[in-house]
């Protein structure tokens, strides 16, 4: 035996002991008495044994998660409140979520990610960096970022008061009283410009923003959420004072807040918060997008790879279709390992790194897309396949042991969606923002777990077509190799990490 396997053998049976030991401790050891249930803290539905004599215990069970009770209201100045208790830490996280994406740009592109970006650059007495320092020494973290349905700032802060409360007016001074000053205005623009220049290297993001040029033309979200080399340079600090004054306001805002608070301390922090914001009502959403002409667009670029994305128009956020769809999205392509796109495409014929699939939901209709690099000799035959796949994967719908398989895995993986205090507050953003039920959680799940086969596949042909799709390819233009044949050992492995 060599020393190598010697010593392989030896920590294999290292291994198996303390394996043997921990099981041999968990089944033994006494049961601790339950805590009493508490609002924040409620005792699982689903009963378990004493002690776990066997994986089969689990069987059916569902899996634990937190029960969230969302408290809801509106402030004086018409701002949309969404809060939960969680005493577990004395700590808060505030969510603002404004419909302040660039889809309100209008003829300006980029200038809602100028505005949310010089949000904490100045306010009375304070610059950037005194702002940075006042949450640091409060033991507090500011955040914001703007996209193209929403702008956002948040706020995570200890609850005790003298934290809490000079954290909170900090807070409502950037968010409310932005100065915008000219050098950090001079500053971020030149980050954003040096930003367009390195997009010029990147394949992947020369191909994505064609591709929404090709998907929505004339609408909204057809530029970039940053903005244009051409736009960014004539931005000015009124417009940015005035996008702020209308798209800032208190009815334009979902105030979402998870934490260590009272009902009464909760509705005191976001009646400060909403009375420091511009006065004004909700904007108008955005409008609907025309379907998109079909067909295939090239970018030259010098590459051992090409990238190849592949799109049509999807769905908006109310979609009655939308736990059919991401199902069936899962099953194709969206669930990582063992998707179909990954199966065919990667495993059995190492063409990629990774594929996916996923359609991105918004307040009007978000693409459906599915991305992936390929070695720029085989692009052709790699398009045809994932093309050839979509086309019988909307033709005959999943296996009954795909859906069974999604939904267990969904079943498994849904909890960390609430798993955490952050994760909680951008939950309860997206439901006022999109206004969701307030059981949207517990209802996602249920209609999940309630689909068949035939309601997957009826959804997925109802929403995409195979032969309908904006195809946009960055990559050289060199001869073309066959595709290998599908195996479960290709001859070449998958293809290395994807070329940015």
């Amino acid at each position: 035996m060599s020393e190598r396997n010697g010593l392989r053998y030896g920590l294999l049976g290292l291994s198996l002991l303390v394996l043997l030991a921990v099981l041999v401790f968990f089944v033994s050891r006494p049961v601790q008495a339950p805590t009493e249930p508490t609002a924040a803290a409620p005792v699982a539905a689903v009963k378990t044994p004493d002690h776990l004599e066997s994986l089969a215990a689990l069987e059916g069970q569902a899996p634990s998660h937190r029960t969230i009770n969302i408290q809801t209201w509106k402030t004086a100045e018409g701002a949309k409140v969404l809060f939960v208790e969680a005493h577990e830490l004395p700590m808060f996280d505030l969510r603002l979520t404004f419909a302040a994406g660039s889809s309100q740009d209008g003829d300006t592109p980029g200038l809602a990610m100028m505005t949310n970006a010089m949000l904490n650059e100045g306010v009375a007495g304070k610059d950037v960096s005194a702002i940075a320092a006042g949450f640091e020494d409060l033991g507090a973290d500011f955040g914001n970022g703007a996209y193209r349905d929403m702008g956002v700032a948040s706020l995570r802060s200890l609850t005790a008061a003298d934290k809490r409360e000079p954290a909170l007016k900090l807070f409502a001074d950037v968010i409310g009283k932005p100065t915008f000053p000219a050098d950090s205005l001079v500053r971020i623009k030149n980050q954003v410009l040096a930003g367009f220049e390195y997009q010029k290297q990147n394949p992947g993001r020369l191909a994505g923003l064609e591709l929404f040029k090709r998907l929505y033309g004339d609408h909204p979200y057809a530029h970039s959420s940053d903005g244009t080399a051409k736009s960014i340079p004539g931005i000015t600090i009124a417009q940015m004072q005035a996008f702020h004054h209308k798209a800032y306001a208190a009815g334009n805002t979902v105030i979402a807040l998870v934490g260590d608070l009272s009902r009464a301390e909760a509705e005191a922090m976001t009646a400060q918060v909403s009375a420091a914001l511009p006065k004004g009502p909700a904007l108008p959403k955005t409008v609907a997008p025309q379907e998109p002409k079909a067909g295939a667009t090239h970018i030259e670029f010098p590459s051992k790879q090409t990238t190849l994305m592949l799109a049509q128009l999807g769905i908006d956020r109310a979609e009655p279709d939308y736990a059919a769809l991401f199902l069936g999205n899962q099953i194709l392509g969206g669930g990582g390992f063992g998707t179909r796109l990954m199966d065919q495409v990667r495993e059995k014929r190492g063409l990629t790194y990774g594929i996916s699939s996923g359609f991105t939901a918004m307040q009007a209709r978000g693409p459906f897309m599915i991305s992936l690099q390929t070695r720029a000799e085989q692009s052709e035959g790699a398009l045809k396949l994932v093309q050839d796949i979509l086309r019988d994967y909307l033709a005959n719908g999943p296996t009954q042991k795909e859906v069974d398989d999604a939904k267990r895995e969904l079943a498994g993986s849904f909890p960390l969606s609430t798993a955490s205090n952050g994760d909680i507050v951008a939950q309860l953003g997206a439901i006022g923002f999109y206004d969701l039920s307030l059981s949207y959680l517990e209802d996602f799940m249920q209609q999940v777990q309630a689909l068949d086969v035939a309601t997957v596949k009826a959804a997925m042909a109802k929403h995409l077509n195979a032969d309908n799709l904006v195809i946009v390819t960055a990559g050289p233009t060199v001869e073309q190799k066959p595709l290998p044949p599908p195996t479960d050992h290709p001859a070449e492995p998958a293809l290395g990490v994807p070329e940015h």
